[in-house]
């Protein structure tokens, strides 16, 4: 992962350390701060394989551009973005103007000259390869750019699965391989606009899918209302689709969320930080403390004080 802050570099040398990051991240663009005293960035970007990458981006409002000289370079890939504010695209060439809404995304030929005038913003950036692209998804290249509002099928999906890869810091080889092709997946999707759930059938949908769906649910483990129509409302599908999904993996939602709760409240039982079993149960999500004794009973073959007393004599 490389990353990259206006608080890093000496304030005279912020933009030519910006250029530098972007034109190896992704492709060469111009940036113009409205205000260049107060002008902030922070950049995140990895590579996932040779040919694939995902970033993210906060700037203070800026114009960029994509010039001819920059296209110059020879890049011919695909550069896909989501933004978390509203943005102006100017399309050389004689093409129109287009006005980008929040959550919408938005896949350019890097070969393309363009013009974008951000307000402050945050942003999610893919480097798709071009063979594959047109290999899975023939259709992109009937156009130079392609703008899909965010309520397209497989948008949200899209943005949160690039997100998270973002914040997995132990993603690498052969998981980050796999990621990748998730995200050619994940972008055919969106641009065939095709319904949600039958779509998500295709092979690589699901399995990401199911990854958005497991991360949800370890970020709201401690949640006691959350359930399977909560989790599937938030992906945008149904709640017959979550289970679907777990059912392929041999088990259900209910079973895993169980699970996974057992394994934080029996971590939190190791660790010893003064709390009751009681008083973790409860924080871990369980709502009724004799419902958590059997299932911790039945999942570890032991119960909570047994397991906190082995953790005491490891500390003696």
């Amino acid at each position: 992962m490389l990353r990259l802050s206006d608080r890093d570099v000496p304030a005279a040398d912020r933009l030519s350390y910006l250029h530098d990051f972007v034109a190896r991240s992704v492709a060469g663009l111009h940036f113009t701060p409205k205000d260049r005293t107060g002008f902030a960035f922070e950049l995140a970007s990895r590579k996932l394989d040779a040919a694939t990458v995902v970033g993210s981006a906060r700037y203070s409002a800026v114009t960029g551009a994509r010039t001819r000289e920059l296209t110059a370079d020879g890049r011919q890939n695909y550069m896909l973005t989501i933004h978390e504010a509203g943005y102006e695209i100017d399309l050389n060439r004689g093409l129109r103007n287009i006005s980008v809404a929040r959550g919408d995304v938005v896949i350019v030929r890097e070969s393309l000259e363009q013009t974008f005038t951000m307000p402050d913003t945050s942003l999610l950036a893919i480097v798709l390869d071009e063979r594959r692209m047109n290999t899975l998804a023939p259709a992109i290249g009937s156009q130079p750019l392609h703008h899909l509002p965010a309520a397209t099928p497989g948008a949200r999906m899209l943005a949160g699965y690039g997100r998270m890869l973002l914040e997995d810091c132990a993603l690498d080889g052969a998981a980050a391989q796999l990621a990748a092709e998730h995200l050619y997946q994940l972008t055919a999707l969106a641009l065939e606009q095709r319904e949600a759930e039958p779509a998500a059938e295709q092979p690589g949908i699901g399995e990401a899918r199911l990854v958005l769906v497991r991360d949800d649910i370890a970020r709201n483990l401690a949640d006691p209302d959350l359930d399977i129509a909560v989790v599937a409302r938030r992906q945008g599908v149904t709640p017959r689709y979550v289970q679907r999904l777990f059912e392929r993996e041999g088990t259900t939602f209910s079973r895993f969320l169980r699970d996974r709760r057992l394994d934080l409240a029996r971590k939190a039982i190791e660790q010893g930080d003064g709390r009751t079993i009681a008083a973790i149960a409860f924080d871990c999500g369980f709502g009724d403390l004799s419902h958590f004794n059997k299932a911790f009973r039945e999942r570890f073959a032991a119960t909570p004080r047994d397991i906190r007393a082995a953790a005491l004599l490891r500390f003696q």
